[in-house]
């Protein structure tokens, strides 16, 4: 009897702990970053998580939330189990949320990257990086989500860092919003210079060109990877195969699949990845964090020299791998 009630007690913590053994996993939460608003988001997705849902069995929800950290806090609390993510909320999920990368987009013509951008209007006396150094305390400035790649992470370290600048110091006015919001800001002549990325403004050229008409580039980061998707680690087994398959083979069926790429992102279609796809924005992260450390002149010599070493250290071993 004694022996029953352990393993009675056995099971009840197994379950506890692992929150998807416990269902059936009769449906799944997909999350899907806030780029844009999400009655757009959701116009773009369903469709594929439709199809998700017949070839996997599974009732395929879309989760959305006001913000990155939303869905990676959704990952996990495990109200999430799968989520399209930026390459910085993906190493956020990865690291605090039991998330594992496990593909890729891949753009229409075979591609596997995008880029940041700084975006003005198109009749703004600004026309450069440098014109925005010069000129940033008579700027207001729209910044990205602190969890996006392409909205802050990259001109975090390309723009800022590597010019011994503070977005806050440096502008008049600094807010953060998604990358829409900041690209009809700009084209509205709301803010002055702004975050943003090749594919949204692709998205922007779309569906709203007079507004992509009134937007100039007027800076270009290196190449950025396409974005990944992240499962959480503890799904079952056979359920992590059947999404990876999913994915993966998305877009060689039917002209429809391929109709929905081209919707989604401009899409050829997804391939297969791991958490090595997260290494080059962990060295920008990393790059970001020494240079403020460099350039803390509160902080003591021994401490500055500590901190630094260990970055270092950091650094030298996602170069080995």
């Amino acid at each position: 009897m004694m022996k029953q009630v352990l393993v009675g007690l056995a099971a009840a913590a197994t379950l506890a702990l692992n929150p998807v053994a416990a269902q059936d996993l009769n449906e799944i939460n997909f999350g899907i970053i806030s780029t844009e608003s999400s009655q757009n988001l959701k116009s773009d997705w369903q469709p594929i998580l439709d199809d998700m849902g017949k070839k996997t069995g599974l009732k395929v929800n879309a989760f959305f939330a006001s913000d990155y950290a939303g869905i990676i806090e959704g990952m996990r609390f495990n109200k999430v189990q799968l989520a399209w993510f930026g390459n910085k909320s993906a190493m956020e999920a990865v690291d605090r949320a039991s998330g594992e990368v496990f593909a890729q987009m891949v753009n229409v013509d075979g591609t596997q990257g995008y880029y940041s951008h700084l975006i003005v209007h198109k009749d703004s006396p600004i026309k450069s990086l440098a014109d925005v150094l010069q000129q940033g305390k008579n700027l207001s400035f729209g910044n990205g989500d602190p969890n996006s790649t392409s909205g802050f992470l990259v001109p975090s370290y390309y723009v800022f860092a590597q010019n011994k600048v503070e977005p806050k110091t440096l502008f008049k006015l600094t807010r953060g919003a998604n990358h829409e919001t900041n690209a009809l800001a700009v084209a509205n002549k709301q803010i002055d210079v702004a975050t943003n990325n090749s594919e949204n403004l692709e998205k922007i050229r779309v569906h709203l060109p007079e507004k992509f008409n009134d937007i100039r580039v007027i800076w270009t980061s290196p190449l950025i990877p396409m974005d990944p998707l992240v499962m959480r680690k503890d799904l079952p087994e056979a359920y992590k195969a059947k999404v990876r398959d999913f994915f993966v083979s998305y877009g060689t069926a039917n002209q429809q699949e391929k109709d929905n790429l081209l919707k989604l992102n401009k899409l050829s279609g997804f391939k297969a990845s791991t958490n090595a796809q997260l290494i080059p924005i962990r060295q920008l992260e990393l790059f970001k964090n020494r240079n403020k450390v460099d350039g803390d002149v509160n902080l003591a010599a021994a401490e500055k020299q500590t901190q630094l070493a260990a970055i270092d250290k950091q650094l030298a071993a996602l170069t080995v791998k």
